[in-house]
């Protein structure tokens, strides 16, 4: 009966909605129009992400900058292949970075394979991350660089990185807890053996105190000093077709030969960069001696990466040296590559954090993974002197991104005043790189052991000097083990190769470097890196201290002939003297130098200053530097009286220099020096007490040292305490109270904050209760300071030295403080003789100033961010000089 229904009556009063169909067209529209992205994070995590397919790169860096929720984000990417390959593979070209500004479509194509988060542009120094977060992706980062094979690092620094490690995943090393293989499961360095697991426990143990966050810290700090840091290197060959790899950092274009970095081209020197089909080509700037520009070529392996290299450049040049990147200018008829960076720089990634402010969030540490008993293999043959290799690769944990925690073990305290730790001020590093695994070397030298240091102008890196008969290196091998070589200096007096060694009678003497295409190198057989020298020119110093064996080699190069005799012991480098860390070694102008050429002493030195800057010599000079002066003892401080009143057990003051009381209560014995710096060409001498802050148990040792100097001034550069530490302990009376002690009463007659909240000024009285005499005391605090870092901008930090100088008064010294009286103490002493060198209109050297220091106190500027720091508010007052002199003229 119903089929007999007219439609129209039925149309009428009913309806269907097919749900189902509906549904599965909706399913088949959406697949088509997405993308489901698989990202594979530095944690070993993975999550997949959905993008429209017209979507462009940018959206899903968003989407994973705010999964990760990553504030400082531009220094990282996102990777992928179109063959499989793997991040971290070494002179791989196949890798590709997305590109923010392209179709995500178009960048994959049809790739099925993972994306990986990765660090980008490696950051010149961790201080300059905000938010302990970033820095904790990048230390995962340079964990993974380390056991992929990427960053090579001598034993030592292997071992001094992966105690860093266990003190962030384990805390403070209990005896009762961990047993005598408690490193066995984890694995911390590539080729990973029981006796470097012993080392690195024995490291572990003087790190006490740190916090995680200190602990990544201190491994970011000792890895961005590594040759390799942050470096992808391309195949190339060089104009005499020697092989040779290229790879940009923050520095510039760098140049390595058989994994040893022969020269950097800061961006400061080049002009232009640029590539056809296989050739890639820098042009650099002209100096002012040379009437012709410098074209360096260079053949690739492949067109894909000289493009890819060049790529590069122009993404780290824009990140680490512009404040905004390039806009795009349409040309329709241009020709060549239009490529350009689209992203943020480093100053406004900088710039915004600072202007938002640090979020505070918790986040879980990953656990490095563990070996198994399958994974362990035989360790692999070293295929470079020096170098640790690529161990195999491990099944990624089990454990997830973001979680509270993953152990509830709350890390014991070990910042209280009694507990005598070593932190950023302590002075922790200068014991584990100078502890048992890794001797320092006293003394030690840049470039070869037997050249002056490189003109500020030079930079030939390929062209070598042609080799006469009479200057041809011969040999002759004596004994199976021994080999006598004779050398004759290149045209400009070289040998061309490097010692270490000698820093005690019992400590050898090895060839570290061999440079290519000089006498040393085209010896037959030639001398390598690693052997011992024996005998030179007849001495024995197979018991000789480095400057010794220096000493002796720089002899036979002055002599008429140059004759250079040696005797060697072939390739003893691994016989069991890998715990040497090498000191930095590159060809790079000299930024400390004083010019030989004519003109303005002082505007040279600026020039030079700011070249050295913008090269990293600077600070690959600094890090030369003796931390510790090797003919000057410390004994008094280590007498049992005297333990106790330092306030870190390796923040030590010389013998030589140290101020000693006189009427003590507690005896003679203060933890602080004299520092005395005179300004050359004139009669000024500054005269400066470098002390550590002040303990409990001793602040009347401090007031009694302030009373016997005629002191009026202290300068006081650190907070009371700084990230739950206590730095200082308050030896003043607050406002209008007055601190009583035995032989002084000190009452607070003023007390004001600058308005920026930077600065805090108070006024003391100092009553000497014996004679009834009292005087004003002017105390000036830097409570801006921060800790890990350097203060915000140069002039801030200018406008508080400039109100030290203006309140100095006499000759009296004036105390300066930090925590242990070293970091930023020095700091502040050397920004204050630079001034004053600048009004005599006297040259400004700050390596030499640093120098001079530390022959008064040990470890005078501690790190190289306080280093950099101070080059670089030397510079801005001297441009500041000079822009006062234009408005007054």
């Amino acid at each position: 009966m119903i089929e007999s229904v007219s439609k129209r009556a039925f149309s009428g009063s009913s309806g269907t909605y097919n749900v189902h169909a509906l549904e599965l067209a909706a399913a088949r529209e959406r697949k088509l129009k997405t993308l489901s992205i698989t990202v594979k994070f530095l944690d070993d995590t993975e999550h997949v992400f959905h993008v429209e397919k017209r979507a462009k790169g940018s959206i899903l860096l968003e989407q994973v900058y705010h999964h990760l929720e990553l504030v400082e984000k531009d220094y990282f990417g996102l990777q992928y292949s179109d063959n499989g390959s793997l991040p971290g593979n070494r002179c791989s070209v196949w890798m590709h970075w997305l590109d923010p500004s392209k179709s995500i479509k178009k960048q994959l194509g049809t790739c099925q394979y993972a994306i990986y988060f990765r660090v980008k542009f490696y950051v010149s120094d961790p201080s300059k991350l905000q938010e302990e977060y970033t820095r904790y992706q990048f230390y995962l980062q340079l964990r993974r660089d380390i056991l992929e094979g990427k960053l090579y690092l001598p034993p030592s620094t292997a071992i001094l990185l992966a105690s860093y490690t266990v003190q962030s995943e384990l805390g403070d090393y209990q005896p009762e807890e961990h047993g005598s293989n408690y490193l066995s499961n984890l694995q911390l360095i590539p080729n990973q053996t029981e006796d470097l697991e012993n080392k690195i426990s024995e490291l572990h143990k003087l790190h006490k105190g740190q916090l995680p966050a200190d602990a990544e810290f201190n491994f970011l700090d000792h890895a961005k000093r590594l040759e390799m840091y942050g470096v992808e290197l391309y195949k190339a060959k060089d104009n005499a077709n020697k092989e040779i790899q290229l790879g940009v950092t923050h520095l510039g274009l760098v140049v390595f030969q058989n994994n040893i970095r022969i020269n950097v081209f800061s961006w400061s020197k080049i002009m232009k960069i640029s590539f056809k089909r296989k050739q890639f080509f820098i042009q650099l700037r002209r100096e002012p001696s040379e009437s012709y520009d410098t074209l360096l070529g260079f053949n690739m392996e492949t067109y894909r990466s000289s493009k890819t290299l060049w790529k590069s450049c122009v993404e780290h040049h824009t990140f680490f040296r512009l404040h905004s990147p390039r806009v795009k200018r349409k040309f329709p008829l241009s020709l060549g590559s239009k490529f350009t960076y689209s992203g943020r720089t480093e100053y406004q990634t900088v710039t915004e954090v600072k202007q938002r402010g640090i979020l505070e969030r918790k986040f879980v540490r990953s656990p490095s993974k563990y070996l198994s008993q399958q994974a362990v293999q035989s360790p692999p043959a070293l295929e470079d002197k020096g170098k640790i290799p690529t161990a195999p690769a491990r099944p990624p944990g089990p454990y997830a991104h973001k979680v509270t925690s993953l152990d509830t073990k709350e890390p014991k305290k070990a910042w209280t005043e009694d507990s005598r730790m070593s932190d950023d001020d302590g002075g922790f590093l200068e014991r584990t790189l100078e502890g048992p695994f890794s001797p320092g070397i006293a003394g030690r030298v840049m470039s070869y052991a037997d050249e002056e240091p490189p003109s500020p102008t030079s930079n030939g890196l390929y062209d070598t000097p042609p080799y006469s008969l009479s200057h041809s290196p011969t040999s002759q091998i004596i004994d199976d083990s021994l080999v006598t070589i004779i050398l004759h200096p290149d045209e400009e007096g070289k040998y061309g190769f490097n010692v270490k060694g000698g820093s005690e009678g019992n400590v050898p003497i090895l060839v570290s470097r061999v440079a290519p295409n000089t006498p040393a190198e085209k010896c037959d057989p030639r001398l390598t890196e690693g052997d011992q020298l024996l005998q030179i020119n007849g001495h024995d110093v197979s018991h000789a201290l480095h400057q010794d064996a220096v000493t002796l080699i720089q002899e036979a190069r002055s002599s008429n002939s140059g004759k250079l005799i040696l005797i060697v012991k072939s390739n003893v480098l691994y016989q069991g003297y890998e715990d040497f860390e090498e000191p930095p070694y590159q060809y790079v102008p000299a930024g400390d130098t004083e010019p030989s050429s004519p003109g303005n002493a002082l505007q040279q030195s600026m020039l030079l200053l700011a070249d050295g800057l913008a090269s990293g010599a600077l600070i690959a000079r600094y890090e030369t530097l003796f931390r510790k002066h090797p003919d000057l003892t410390s004994d008094e401080s280590l007498k049992p009286p005297n333990i106790n009143k330092n306030r870190y057990r390796d923040i030590l003051p010389y013998d030589t220099t140290r101020v000693i009381l006189k009427n003590g209560i507690n005896g003679d014995y203060i933890n602080a020096n004299f520092v005395n710096m005179a300004i050359a060409n004139t009669e000024i001498v500054n005269h400066y007490i470098a002390t550590q802050g002040p303990l409990s148990s001793t602040t009347e040792d401090f007031w009694e040292m302030i009373l016997e100097e005629d002191c009026n001034l202290i300068v006081m550069l650190t907070t009371l305490i700084e990230r739950g530490r206590t730095k200082c302990h308050k030896y003043w009376p607050d406002l209008g109270e007055i601190l009583t002690l035995q032989n002084i009463i000190v009452k607070c007659i003023d007390e004001e904050t600058d308005p920026s909240e930077s600065f805090v000024f108070r006024d003391f009285v100092l009553i000497d209760v014996k004679n009834n005499e009292s005087r004003e005391i002017k105390h000036m605090q830097y409570i801006a300071w921060p800790d890990h870092g350097v203060p915000d901008s140069p002039q801030q930090f200018l406008a508080f030295t400039e109100k030290v100088r203006t309140t100095r008064k006499g000759s009296a010294p004036i105390v300066v403080h930090c925590s242990a009286g070293i970091g930023r103490t020095g700091v502040m002493v050397l920004m204050e003789t630079a001034l004053c060198l600048m009004e005599a209109s006297e040259p400004v050297y700050p390596l030499e100033i640093v120098k001079t220091m530390r022959e008064q106190r040990a470890m005078m500027i501690q790190n190289a961010s306080q280093y950099r720091f101070v080059c670089e508010s030397v510079h801005a007052a001297y441009n500041d000089k000079i822009e006062g002199e234009k408005t007054e003229s």
